[in-house]
């Protein structure tokens, strides 16, 4: 790669330039960290540095990756997460319902936002102190390109960021493709060009409307001083409170209630059980199972459905083209009641 040393913007006290990107598996957060951090130290003459932080390496867990940088004559000896990024990324705004990511953003940050709001509509949903917030229609770019949406952020965050060199990024992505996966190199260029120029930025000055959020780590409720005996666990893990949507790359399974049989394949073949049943009576008079639907609030649009299900009711269709909301709500009242 070509070495063009450029100087960083702004560091902070360690002399860093520091960003967080914030996802969950399957979205491809941690391989776009691996892209930028070698476009950063091979392409521009940068020291750098790239880590990530997750659980089980799981379709639809929380992932962070993070990337540090410096001018050649500052040693980067640390791997301590990003507390006050310079530039926040989120992989998919449905996160934003899961926990407070704009921790330690403050009003010279810039926060990247996968997703087709404009930036003062975001900026309400995020209740940003103040920064710069970069839109960019990720998962629209990457079904249309017919490619994972983490080479289209990496567009708008080379965009943001005002020094990242898109070259040296494209090169990046190149050299990572082209071993394993050279066809898909010209696709994920081109990903990468339309997420650098078809973004939505706007900046906002701290006006009081929101208050400054400083990071806080989490701290867990169990020690080694307060640990029940034997391990056992109180609060086992439980997927009812998960929101999986934002899982989904831009398709999801419809539902064709006419060709359905209720032979309930595709609830066996469902990882968190998605599908809403309710006794009742079938075409031919007989009392059973009736399959009502997907519930989209804990499909990952895995389609393992559509894939077992040998009647075709279901089908990949594009997640746009339908009222999520409205559907996954028409269930939700029937289960309650």
């Amino acid at each position: 790669m070509a070495n063009s040393k450029r100087l960083l913007p702004k560091v902070n006290k360690n002399g860093f330039y520091e960003i967080r990107m914030e996802s969950i598996g399957g979205l491809g957060a941690n391989l776009a960290g691996k892209i930028l951090a070698e476009a950063g130290v091979l392409g521009m003459g940068l020291n750098g540095v790239n880590f990530a932080s997750y659980g089980s390496e799981k379709k639809g867990t929380p992932v962070k990756s993070y990337i540090k940088f410096s001018e050649p004559d500052v040693e980067i000896r640390s791997n301590a997460p990003v507390e006050e990024p310079h530039i926040l990324v989120i992989f998919h705004e449905k996160m934003i319902k899961t926990y407070t990511l704009t921790q330690g953003v403050d009003e010279n940050g810039i926060v990247v936002v996968n997703t087709a709001k404009t930036p003062d509509e975001m900026r309400k949903e995020l209740k940003l102190y103040g920064g710069t917030i970069v839109c960019v229609d990720a998962i629209k770019i990457a079904v249309e390109e017919n490619v994972k949406l983490n080479t289209t952020m990496l567009g708008a965050i080379a965009r943001a960021s005002g020094f990242i060199d898109k070259d040296a990024v494209k090169q990046a992505i190149s050299e990572t493709f082209k071993k394993k996966y050279p066809h898909l190199i010209d696709a994920n260029i081109k990903a990468f060009e339309r997420g650098y120029n078809e973004v939505n930025i706007k900046v906002f000055e701290p006006d009081g409307k929101y208050e400054y959020i400083p990071f806080s780590r989490t701290v867990p409720e169990l020690g080694y001083e307060n640990a029940p005996i034997g391990g056992v666990i109180l609060n086992p893990g439980n997927s009812v409170t998960k929101d999986l949507s934002a899982s989904r790359t831009g398709y999801i399974p419809v539902f064709l209630k006419d060709k359905c049989t209720n032979c309930g394949e595709c609830e066996i073949t469902c990882p968190d059980y998605c599908f809403v049943w309710d006794r009742g009576i079938d075409k031919h008079g007989k009392e059973k199972n009736i399959l009502l639907g997907i519930d989209y609030r804990y499909c990952k649009g895995c389609m393992k459905c559509v894939e077992i299900c040998k009647f075709d009711a279901l089908k990949k269709e594009l997640e746009a083209d339908h009222d999520i909301e409205s559907i996954t709500v028409k269930h939700m009242e029937f289960v309650l009641k």
